[in-house]
């Protein structure tokens, strides 16, 4: 086959280059990774069907997950959404489950996201602006109003007062009469990559991980069906990182949540089953199907070999996953929905197990009821027109699709290694590595979109005149009084006694071994505030500063 393909190389290739030349001297793939003219059998000649691809549902579900992935059921459609009140969210929410969305996915404003009420002078000027404001149970019970909770899968994208943003769902769902193993979902709950990539962290590094591991051990036993972790690759990939980075350094960041666990004293599957992730899709068509295979067949292997998992569910990596929202473009915006599409039907033929679409104008603004639609629209056609859920893992032989998917396993794990000599993930972090990995990639990413190395269809190619963008969904600065009031109104009307007891009972608590989970629910139930809990927290904890540690 070599000869063969050196002997095409001379006699066929070389006329062709002669008389059309290729346009690069080398491709890449969007990583950064070289791309060869052909793929042959000659690229994976070490593959063994068995080891290596095996059957779906079965180690090392490189192939996917379920044995009969989505001939039984499609991936489970969801919209990222929330803004402004918890009243105008609700109506978002029913509108999206209208249009066929079969699970929901909150986002939270800022203020919340690190655990401050909306009264809060921090919180001024960002109250509803990147999502819904949650203040306390009252406004979560307004949330999900009229939404039945063992009906829905419910994901919500809260990492530092996860503990807080669940226990408020728990109340939402024993109010409605929903027993907690009904209840179906996930909390992002990812600290790690929030000191790495994104920044919404409250208490330093130590009394982070109780938390998880706290979590980790309350849902084992009262909430078996809710995943208690997203261990996040997405916004490492939004931050700048290539493929083979967002794969080892989300798998590096689950590598320390099970140590974590493990020396919390919990058995590997006990918690394992309910880890699940959440990874990016970008535009490097074939890079995505190949990273989300790799990624599956590396955790596999990693439970099995480092950590002993003897039940199969602890070896699955199952992932939700959502479109990259650093390809959006304000610039030809309608371009966004063709980047999606191809961007949705990568992650579809890599085997994700949720999916989000983002909206065309999410570039703009908040996403338009009609922008919002389209975004859904797009894999329910996928689903229901293309073909491509008709067999599993459609394009698992591919030549190309292999050797991508090897390249990436071996350069993830390369640097797993790098990260196990430095002493582990929070050390990484801790010493500046996987940031200043992140940012040299994002560097060279912008300089080759800057030179032209690198097209982006309407930026800095094909570009045209266009008229200011119209009908924009812009949140009113009204939101933030119409919260601040809703809070006085709360402290005012709740027994404040009782939730004095609770947050005194918390601070013992968290300043204990015990579990923290039954504290903050006590909390929670009394119409203690998001502000009010986190605070207490910060006494006992303290905060994290960057410079602490970088």
């Amino acid at each position: 086959m070599r000869a063969a393909k050196d002997a095409w190389e001379t006699q066929k290739v070389q006329k062709a280059i002669a008389k059309h030349p290729e346009r690069h001297e080398q491709f890449m793939t969007g990583s950064g990774y070289p791309v060869e003219r052909l793929y042959t059998p000659v690229d994976i000649a070490d593959l063994d069907y068995l080891r290596d691809l095996g059957f779906p549902g079965e180690y090392p579900f490189t192939r996917g997950v379920q044995p009969t992935m989505y001939r039984g059921r499609f991936w489970t459609m969801r919209q990222y959404a929330g803004f402004g009140t918890a009243e105008e969210s609700n109506q978002r929410y029913k509108f999206l489950l209208s249009q066929g969305q079969t699970g929901l996915s909150v986002a939270f404003d800022l203020p919340t996201q690190i655990g401050y009420d909306s009264d809060h002078p921090m919180a001024e000027g960002e109250v509803g602006k990147v999502g819904v404001a949650i203040d306390s149970l009252a406004d979560m019970e307004v949330l999900f109003n009229e939404i039945p909770l063992d009906k829905v899968s419910t994901s919500m994208t809260i990492n530092a007062p996860a503990a807080i943003l669940l226990c408020m769902y728990m109340a939402v769902a024993e109010k409605q009469g929903v027993p907690f193993n009904k209840l179906r979902g996930t909390i992002q709950n990812d600290i790690l990559k929030e000191y790495a990539a994104r920044g919404t962290y409250i208490f330093p590094p130590e009394p982070s991980m109780r938390l998880i591991t706290d979590i980790f051990a309350f849902c084992s036993k009262e909430l078996p069906e809710w995943n208690t972790i997203s261990i996040s690759g997405y916004h490492i990939r939004e931050a700048g990182a290539t493929a083979a980075q967002e794969i080892a350094f989300t798998l590096a960041d689950a590598i320390a949540y099970v140590e974590a666990a493990l020396k919390a004293g919990l058995q590997v599957d006990e918690f394992a089953p309910r880890l699940s992730f959440f990874f990016n899709a970008h535009n490097d068509f074939f890079e995505e199907i190949a990273k989300f295979r790799a990624a599956r067949r590396l955790w596999a292997k990693i439970m099995k070999e480092r950590f002993g998992a003897k039940d199969p569910r602890s070896m699955m990596l199952r992932f939700h996953t959502q479109t990259a929202g650093c390809t959006l473009t304000a610039q030809q915006p309608m371009n966004n929905i063709v980047r999606v599409a191809i961007q949705a039907l990568a992650a579809v033929l890599g085997g994700t197990q949720s999916l989000h679409t983002n909206s065309y104008d999410e570039a703009l603004a908040l996403p338009c009821e009609e922008a919002v639609r389209i975004a859904l629209r797009t894999q329910q056609i996928i689903a229901y027109e293309s073909g491509v859920a008709e067999t599993i893992d459609p394009l698992g032989g591919s030549y190309y699709v292999e050797a991508l998917t090897n390249r990436l396993e071996k350069e993830a794990q390369d640097y797993i290694a790098k990260i196990d000599a430095m002493g582990g993930a929070v050390k990484a972090i801790e010493q500046g590595y996987i940031q200043r990995e992140i940012q040299d990639s994002a560097y060279r990413y912008q300089k080759e979109v800057e030179s032209g190395r690198r097209t982006v269809v309407g930026v800095n190619k094909f570009q045209m005149e266009e008229e200011p963008p119209k009908n924009l969904l812009k949140v009113d600065p009204a939101v933030g009084e119409a919260q601040k009031k809703k809070l006085k109104e709360l402290k005012a009307q709740r027994d404040n006694r009782q939730v004095a007891r609770c947050l005194e009972e918390l601070r013992r608590v968290a300043s204990s071994t015990e579990n923290i989970i039954p504290a903050i629910y006590e909390a929670v139930k009394a119409y203690a505030t998001l502000g009010e809990i986190c605070d207490v927290l910060r006494d006992v904890f303290g905060e994290y500063r960057p410079l602490d540690i970088v």
